[in-house]
């Protein structure tokens, strides 16, 4: 986005370097092509939304109100020449919104957009009737809840792109210096069924120069990511939400308590990991999907335990109410089979948020031994 308005903005100078970066785009002609272009970055997660805000009104060239949500898009009167979607697994379906004014854009932006309210449109549907060219940035082993756009319809859009020649597969990751194979090895190792068998047996990998450790105290844990804090900065404790969010109501309260330890989660809901208390307090997904950390603290509550060789979900245990949501508007229930592998992609989600090193809790015995044999590093009490 910044490349294009700049391209959009700068007259062609007859000695521009040849050898600078980008400058093949920098020709005769494009400028106009770009001229008045309308962009918009569409990012489903507010705390990573707001980040983002942040960064580009900071970057010249660039503005705040170019970072949208798919309601803004859906009730803009613009039309858009590109739109980019990150996390586009994360754009929602019809389905029962965090509140009634959602539910009733929800139902207004399609009737604009479609001419009635058809329960059957979605945000990916308006993002593309709004826009000219998009660019949708998804990996369906990351969607987190029922209202997320269902598995089979984000399978036949990358089968859509690849047939046209626009799809492109990121074949390696940046974020963990781990390695290219990390983040695969994390979806084995939890069963992710879209990229493993979940039955087959999975040999321990090491990774060189990247701190992969499993602890058998919480405690310790939580002294070790202080530790790392204090050295390289950017290192938090993360968790699934297998526990009530009780401070919310009660700032006095505490939600999880292990060990001895006595936490609370995340205070804040935007921009949580640069917040003054973040340290001191656990993190969800809905507050670290997109960031990077440098070292991350997983605890793994006990809505995934491990029963007789395979990795079940223990639903009362699961205090994400939306994951657990049936959606009444399309008739899908929420099975255990769904919220299985909603929590399973929760934790993947965490455990490829550390960027030099990732600690890892087990609260449920058997998938603590289960773990215990897959991840590297081991302390013991």
């Amino acid at each position: 986005m910044k490349l294009l308005t700049d391209i959009a903005k700068t007259v062609v100078a007859e000695d521009l370097d040849g050898d600078t970066l980008f400058s093949e785009f920098f020709v005769e002609g494009y400028r106009q092509l770009l001229d008045g272009i309308r962009i918009a970055f569409v990012i489903p997660q507010q705390s990573l939304r707001e980040s983002i805000k942040k960064v580009f009104s900071k970057t010249p060239g660039l503005r705040e109100d170019m970072v949208m949500t798919a309601f803004d898009v859906g009730a803009s009167d613009e039309q858009f020449d590109l739109i980019v979607v990150d996390e586009s697994h994360r754009l929602n379906q019809r389905a029962n919104q965090p509140s009634g004014v959602l539910n009733k854009k929800f139902a207004d932006i399609t009737t604009d957009i479609f001419g009635n309210d058809d329960t059957t449109k979605n945000q990916l549907d308006w993002l593309r009737a709004k826009s000219k060219h998009q660019i949708f940035l998804m990996d369906t082993a990351q969607s987190v809840r029922p209202a997320d756009l269902p598995e089979e319809l984000l399978e036949t859009i990358a089968r859509d792109a690849k047939l046209q020649q626009r799809h492109y597969a990121l074949v390696s990751q940046l974020r963990v210096q781990a390695g290219a194979d990390y983040v695969g090895y994390i979806r084995r190792i939890l069963g992710i069924p879209t990229l493993a068998d979940p039955t087959a047996i999975v040999a321990q990998e090491t990774f060189d120069g990247y701190d992969f450790r499993q602890f058998d105290s919480l405690p310790a844990m939580i002294t070790e990511i202080h530790e790392r804090d204090a050295e390289a900065g950017l290192s938090r404790v993360l968790a699934g939400i297998a526990w009530p969010w009780k401070s919310k109501k009660d700032k006095t309260t505490y939600d999880i308590e292990i060990d001895g330890c006595q936490l609370r989660w995340n205070s804040a809901t935007t921009d949580w990991i640069a917040s003054k208390n973040a340290l001191e307090e656990v993190g969800s997904i809905h507050t670290v999907q997109g960031y990077d950390l440098n070292y991350a603290g997983v605890i793994i509550g006990t809505d995934l335990r491990y029963i007789d060789g395979k990795i079940v979900v223990d639903r009362k245990f699961c205090f994400d109410v939306k994951s657990k949501e049936n959606n009444r508007i399309s008739g899908r229930i929420t099975t255990d089979g769904d919220l299985l592998r909603f929590i399973r992609n929760v934790y993947a989600v965490l455990l490829t948020r550390g960027i030099r090193g990732t600690y890892v809790y087990v609260c449920d015995p058997g998938l603590r031994e289960y773990l215990r044999e897959l991840i590297p590093g081991h302390v013991a009490r």
